[in-house]
């Protein structure tokens, strides 16, 4: 796959993502946020096994990667959509876009890769930017920005370990298996942790399928086969344009406006992710 193709495929995959928060937000009017999203991950699992190859079972350190690729995935997901019970899906958007930033520092903690002073720097800019965006005027941090700040870690735990492993092994069997583990996952917790609910309303029963379909199966595809051809400093330029496209979909859709500190902390947080790998800025 060329360069630019692999660009295209990563902004087109933070489209679909951009897009899920204010349906996801839509959804939780009608289910519990667990049992959402293990629903969501069933689905995606029944669309994608017809075409993945099963055989032989994963054993080793494919079935090891395939686990680790799922907590990470279950866990981001699962406090994702516990943080967006409590906040907005722009803040959210925003706040779980710090993930790029943060790969590098999760990249230093456990793969023991450099953190250059670029990347310190740019975490510096990006958590300023989380302090406006929760608009400290009006409440600050609430209980759902608290949720999506562990969101935003283990998916920049997520970027890294998609980079890494995508390389050693199918990346279809991969993302079968993150996606089956997490469905089972939120499926076990979901009536021990929450008074677990669904009900079935049009609205709910369309979120699910663009959720398990769209933004789940066919998005999570599309990354790990962009990510094959690019660095993780590059794609954690590109998922600048994930919180773009969420914040234009909940003000067309959900009618969400937000103020001027709001709009600057969101903007520091991009500033941060552009500064975090500025070797890479100047490939684009």
């Amino acid at each position: 796959m060329t360069r630019r193709r692999a660009d295209v495929l990563l902004v087109f995959t933070c489209a679909i993502w951009g897009l899920s928060f204010p349906t996801v937000k839509v959804a939780l009017a009608d289910a519990s946020p667990l049992l959402f999203v293990s629903l969501r991950f069933c689905l995606a699992a029944l669309i994608l096994v017809p075409g993945t190859r099963l055989t032989p079972l994963p054993r080793g350190r494919e079935l090891a990667a395939g686990l680790l690729l799922g907590a990470l995935l279950g866990v981001g997901f699962a406090t994702q959509a516990v943080g967006l019970a409590y906040t907005t899906p722009s803040r959210s958007a925003f706040i779980v876009a710090m993930s790029s930033v943060l790969a590098p520092v999760v990249a230093y903690l456990f793969a023991r890769e450099r953190l250059g002073w670029w990347t310190v720097l740019a975490l510096g800019v990006a958590a300023g930017g989380i302090y406006f965006l929760t608009d400290p005027g009006a409440g600050g941090l609430n209980r759902g920005d608290g949720w999506t700040l562990v969101t935003a870690f283990v998916f920049g735990g997520q970027i890294v370990a998609v980079r890494e492993l995508g390389l050693r092994f199918d990346v279809r069997r991969l993302v079968l298996m993150q996606i089956a583990f997490t469905a089972v996952g939120a499926g076990v917790l979901a009536p021990v942790l929450e008074p677990a609910h669904f009900a079935v309303t049009g609205r709910s029963i369309a979120a699910l399928a663009y959720c398990g379909v769209a933004a789940t199966a066919v998005a999570l595809l599309l990354q790990m086969r962009a990510q094959r051809d690019m660095s993780s400093g590059r794609a954690a330029l590109l998922f600048c344009t994930e919180p773009v496209f969420a914040s234009l979909a909940s003000w067309l859709w959900l009618g969400e406006r937000l103020s001027f500190t709001q709009w600057l902390g969101g903007a520091m947080i991009v500033v941060g992710m552009l500064i975090a790998e500025p070797r890479e800025t100047s490939d684009l």
